[in-house]
This record gives C-alpha cells, structure tokens and sequence, in this order.
C-alpha cells in the first residue's frame, strides 16, 4: 500500500481511519476479501456506507499496530464456528434440527433448507442457520462416519 493513512480508536471503540488526504473516515470496518480461502490476501477499509476507503493486497503489508485492531474487529464480525461433528438430525426432511459439536463446544441449529448448505471451495462447506448464523466444514471428506452419512442425506 502506498498511500500514508492513520488507523485508530475513537473514545467510543470505533475504528476511524484518517486517509493521505486527511480526511477523517469514522465507524470504519474491515472486510476479507476470501475469508475462507485466502484469509491472508485482500482486507478492504470499508466505511459506514459500504465505500472501500482502504486497500490492503496482503496482510504483511499491514504495520503490527494496524493489524492488530483490523484482527480484533474482524474477530468479532467473523464468528464462524467450526463443525467437528454432526452427532444427531430430527428429520432427513428440512426444516431440521442438528445437534452438532463445533470447535466451540456443541450446540443445536436449526437447517430451512437443503440450500443453506453452500459448497464454497472443494470440500469445504458452508452451512448457515435460521437464525443466519455461519458454520463451517473446513472439509467435509474428513468427518467421521457418522457425521459424513447425515450430511449426504441432505447434499
């Protein structure tokens, strides 16, 4: 990146970012540009309307400083639990209620619909619930057996 800018917190916790024309951007967020597969490359500066105000191409490029705060938010927008095991369906029919265990512990979410299972890269799964929250298969060919049969009923 070659443009000088300024990234910091405000007294109410939001990111503001100051651009090399010193124009103050306040509320801004981050934004991967392939958070699952290529989490590294692409974070785009995004103010308060949606307009990228900064661009950065590679994570390396970031000052520690910076990154640091850009990590932290993007941390708490990003809460995507990993699916470990599918240990139990209500129904092979949607809606259907999951019991599953995720890298966060377990839990139980509720599928509408056979399409709020994306495949989003190879074997890599995104699984959304009716409450809209994301759920990751980082690949689904290395779940164990149990797990692997109750996802291809409803693949």
């Amino acid at each position: 990146m070659s443009m000088t800018y300024q990234l910091k917190r405000d007294a109410l916790g939001q990111l503001v970012l100051i651009d090399a024309k010193g124009e103050t951007h306040i509320g801004v967020y981050p934004v991967r540009a392939f958070p699952i597969t290529a989490p590294a490359t692409g974070i785009g500066i995004l103010n308060q309307s949606g307009k990228e105000v900064c661009w950065f191409s590679d994570i390396g490029l970031i000052p520690k400083a910076e990154l640091a705060l850009i990590e932290d938010e993007l941390a708490a927008r990003e809460f995507m639990p990993v699916i470990e095991r599918i240990t139990q369906v209500s129904t092979f029919a949607t809606p259907s209620i999951w019991d599953i265990e995720t890298d966060r512990g377990p839990t139980r979410i509720r599928l509408k619909a056979e399409e709020d299972i994306r495949r989003i890269a190879g074997n890599t799964l995104l699984i959304a619930d009716s409450n809209g929250l994301q759920f990751l298969i980082k690949d689904s060919t290395q779940l164990d057996k149990v797990s692997k049969k109750l996802l291809d009923r409803f693949r």
